[in-house]
C-alpha cells in the first residue's frame, strides 16, 4: 500500500486528514475522477480547495479517500454554517471571517483556534452535502444515474451505492485525553461536557448532560426510597406521602432541566444560533418539479399521498401493533394466575419462584416487540416519503412513543386500576424493570463490544498478512474505522430514558427502590455509553443542538401521565378511602379536583418559570442591540459616502 496525493497541491507533511470517503470498490474510474474534481472545485470565493489523501489498495478496497481542508476555507466554511464563537468580551457571536481576529484566541493557526475538530468535520460534511448538479447530467460510467439541476451529489451518490460512506476520523491523541477524563476512571463526578461536545458535538454533549442531570436529580428520590422500601415493605396502603413527592419532584424536574439545557448551549454558542434551512431528505423521491422557495428543480412529492399512506397503512398497522401488544399482555395475565394457583397449592421456595417467571418472560418479550416494531416504525416512515429529516424523526418518534408506552405500561396499568392489586403491581414493576435494565446493558455495551472486538481482530491479521512489517499507523487506523459500526444517533438512547421516567415518575410509590436501580443503571450507562462512543462506533458527525428536541415534548407529557396515575393511586389507598367510607363518588370528585389543580400549577410554574435564565437573556439581547447599533453605524457610513460622492 502506497501512501500518496491523489488530488491536491498540498504536501503531505502538512495535511490533517478529518473525513473518510469511501466508495464502492467496483466503481468506475470516470466516476472517481468526476466526483473528486468535484469537491475540488466547490469551493467558489477564493482560497484553497481541500486536500484530498488516497488511500489506494486492491484489497480491501482501493476507493478509500482522506478529506482535509485549508485554514483559510474551514474559516470560510464556518461563517457559512453559522458557527457561534466566543468573542474577545466573552459574548458569543456568528462568526464572521473579516472580524476572525476579534474573536477569543484567534491567532491564525488551527490548531490554537477555538475551531474544534468536530466543527472542521462537519465544516466538510456541510461542503460534499451542498455539492449539486448544476444541470441535468449523467455520473460518469453511469448511463442510468441521473443528476437533476440542484440534486445533492453526495446524497444522490450515496442512494445508489457509489458512495458507501462518508465518516470523521477519530483524532488518536484528543481521543485519548477524553477517554482518560470521561470513562477510564471510576468518580462520582460530573462529566467532562465540554471536552465530549468539542470532540462529539452539541447534540451528543446534550445527551449526556442530560443523562448525568436526570441521575442526580433521580438522588433524593432514591435517598428517600430506602429507608421507606425497608420501613414500609409489607405496609402498601402507605404510598400516599411517596406519591405526593413523586407529583412534585416530576412536576420541577423537566422545569429545572430546561434551564440547565439553556445554560449550556448558550456556553456553546448555539442558544441564538439561527436554525438552518433543511436540505430534502436523502431518500426523499417523487417527480421532478419547481421549488418556489430555493427556485431549483427537485422531486416533489404531493403531501396528499403522504397523508393517504400515513392514515390508511401507518394508523391501521400501528393500531394492529397495540392490539396484538394487549393480546400479549393477557397472556401474560393467564400465565401469572397460574403461578399464583400453583403457589397457594403447594408453596414452596421452587413455586415461590415460579412467581416470577411469567413476569420475566413477559419483560423479555416486551423487549422483543419493541425491537421488532422499531424495525417496521422505521420502515413505514421511510414508506411515508417525508421530505425533511425533521418530520421523518417526529413522525417516527409519535409512533414509537405510543407502542413502547401501551407495551411497558399497559400490565401496570391494568394490574393497579383493574385489578388493584399492590401486591403484585410492585412485584411486576420490579422484574419489568430489572430485567429491561439487564437485556439493555447486554444488547447496547457486552454485545457490541464483543462483535467489535472481533472485527478488530480480523482487520488486524488481514492488515498484517497484507502489509507485513511494514508500519502505516494511519493506514491501519482507517481500515480500522471503516469496518466499526455506525453510530444511529442518540434516538435509542432517549428512549431508554424516557421508558425509565415512565416507571419512577408513575409507579414509583409503590415499590420505591425503582428510582435505586435507575441511578445504578445510569451509572453504568454513562460509562458504557462513553466507551462505545469512543472504541464501538465510528465517529459520528458533529450536530449543532439548542435542546433535547422532540424528547423534551415526550418527557413533559409522561410528566403529566404521572400526575394523574399518582393522584389516581392515592384515590385508591385504603388512607383516602378511610376519610368516604360510605361516598366513592365524593372521593372521586376530590381526587379529580386535586388533579386539575396539580395540573395547572404545573402549567402555571412552566409559565412563571423562564426556559432561559435572566442573565442569558440579558446578554443575548445586548448582543442583537450591538447588532442592530453595528447596522445602522455602517448604514450612515455607506450614506455619508454616498452623500460625499454625490
Amino acid at each position: 500500500m502506497q501512501l500518496g496525493l491523489s488530488v491536491s497541491d498540498s504536501d503531505v507533511s502538512s495535511f490533517t486528514p478529518l473525513v473518510v470517503l469511501e466508495l464502492a470498490d467496483d466503481t468506475k474510474a470516470e466516476a472517481i475522477t468526476w466526483l473528486l474534481n468535484r469537491i475540488r472545485d466547490k469551493q467558489q470565493n477564493g482560497g484553497e480547495t481541500p486536500g484530498m489523501l488516497h488511500l489506494g489498495k486492491e484489497k480491501p478496497n482501493p476507493n478509500v479517500f482522506l478529506v482535509g481542508s485549508t485554514l483559510q476555507r474551514l474559516l470560510n466554511g464556518a461563517e457559512d454554517v453559522g458557527l457561534f464563537k466566543e468573542f474577545q468580551d466573552g459574548t458569543m457571536r456568528g462568526f464572521t471571517y473579516a472580524n476572525r481576529e476579534s474573536f477569543k484566541d484567534f491567532n491564525g493557526e488551527i490548531c490554537d483556534f477555538i475551531l474544534s475538530d468536530a466543527e472542521c468535520q462537519y465544516i466538510i460534511k456541510h461542503e460534499l452535502d451542498t455539492l449539486r448538479a448544476k444541470n441535468e447530467e449523467h455520473v460518469p460510467g453511469y448511463p442510468k444515474l441521473k443528476l437533476y439541476p440542484g440534486k445533492s451529489v453526495v446524497r444522490r451518490l450515496q442512494s445508489k451505492g457509489v458512495l458507501i460512506q462518508y465518516f470523521p476520523l477519530h483524532n488518536k491523541e484528543d481521543l485519548k485525553r477524553l477517554s482518560f477524563s470521561w470513562y477510564k476512571k471510576f468518580k462520582l463526578s460530573f462529566q467532562p461536557l465540554d471536552d465530549i461536545r468539542h470532540y462529539f458535538g452539541e447534540g451528543l454533549a446534550l445527551y449526556f448532560g442530560f443523562l448525568e442531570y436526570f441521575t442526580f436529580a433521580l438522588v433524593p428520590m432514591a435517598l428517600i426510597g430506602i429507608p421507606y422500601y425497608l420501613f414500609d415493605w409489607e405496609d402498601y396502603d402507605k404510598y400516599v406521602l411517596f406519591a405526593v413527592f413523586n407529583l412534585v419532584w416530576s412536576t420541577v424536574f423537566l422545569e429545572v432541566w430546561k434551564r440547565c439545557s439553556a445554560t449550556l448551549a448558550y456556553g456553546w454558542g448555539t442558544l441564538s444560533r439561527k436554525k438552518a434551512f433543511e436540505e430534502p431528505r436523502a431518500g426523499f423521491h417523487g417527480a421532478l418539479g419547481f421549488n418556489p422557495v430555493t427556485g431549483r428543480e427537485e422531486p416533489v412529492y404531493p403531501s396528499s399521498k403522504r397523508q393517504l399512506r400515513i392514515y390508511l397503512v401507518s394508523v391501521p398497522f400501528v393500531l394492529l401493533c397495540l392490539y396484538l401488544s394487549f393480546y400479549v399482555m393477557m397472556v401474560y395475565f393467564d400465565m401469572e394466575f397460574w403461578a399464583i394457583n400453583i403457589y397457594n397449592e403447594n408453596p414452596d421456595i421452587a413455586t415461590s419462584i415460579l412467581l416470577f417467571v411469567p413476569s420475566i418472560i413477559y419483560a423479555v418479550v416486551i423487549e422483543i416487540m419493541n425491537l421488532l416494531y422499531r424495525f417496521a416504525a422505521e420502515f413505514l416512515t421511510d414508506w411515508e416519503n417525508h421530505r425533511l429529516e425533521s418530520s421523518f424523526q417526529n413522525h417516527l418518534v409519535l409512533k414509537v412513543l405510543v407502542f413502547n408506552f401501551v407495551n411497558c405500561f399497559a400490565s401496570l396499568f391494568y394490574i393497579a386500576f383493574v385489578m388493584q392489586d399492590m401486591v403484585l403491581l410492585r412485584q411486576s414493576l420490579a422484574t419489568l424493570l430489572i430485567t429491561s435494565q439487564i437485556l439493555n446493558q447486554v444488547m447496547e455495551a457486552f454485545l457490541p463490544y464483543w462483535l467489535q472486538r472481533r472485527r478488530n481482530k480480523k482487520v488486524h491479521k488481514r492488515m498484517r498478512r497484507l502489509m507485513g512489517d511494514k508500519e502505516l499507523p494511519l493506514l491501519g487506523q482507517v481500515q480500522l474505522e471503516t469496518e466499526m459500526n455506525t453510530y444511529l444517533g442518540t434516538f435509542d438512547d432517549y428512549l431508554e430514558q424516557f421508558l425509565l421516567f415512565g416507571y419512577v415518575s408513575l409507579f414509583s410509590c409503590v415499590y420505591p427502590l425503582a428510582a435505586v436501580l435507575v441511578v445504578l443503571n445510569n451509572i453504568t450507562e454513562v460509562y458504557s455509553d462513553a466507551f462505545k462512543m469512543c472504541h464501538v462506533f465510528k465517529r459520528p458527525f458533529s450536530e449543532p443542538a439548542t435542546n433535547i428536541g422532540v424528547w423534551q415534548l415526550a418527557f413533559e407529557t409522561m410528566s403529566i401521565i404521572a400526575v394523574v396515575t399518582n393522584c389516581a393511586l392515592i384515590g385508591l389507598s385504603p388512607q383516602m378511602k378511610a376519610y368516604f367510607p360510605e361516598s366513592d363518588t365524593q372521593l372521586i370528585l376530590i381526587v379529580v379536583t386535586i388533579e386539575h389543580v396539580l395540573l395547572a400549577f404545573k402549567f402555571i410554574l412552566a409559565f412563571v418559570i423562564p426556559d432561559v435564565p435572566k442573565h442569558i437573556q440579558v446578554n443575548l439581547a445586548k448582543l442583537e442591540f450591538d447588532s442592530l447599533e453595528a447596522l445602522k453605524k455602517r448604514v450612515s457610513t455607506h450614506l455619508c459616502r454616498w452623500c460625499q460622492w454625490q
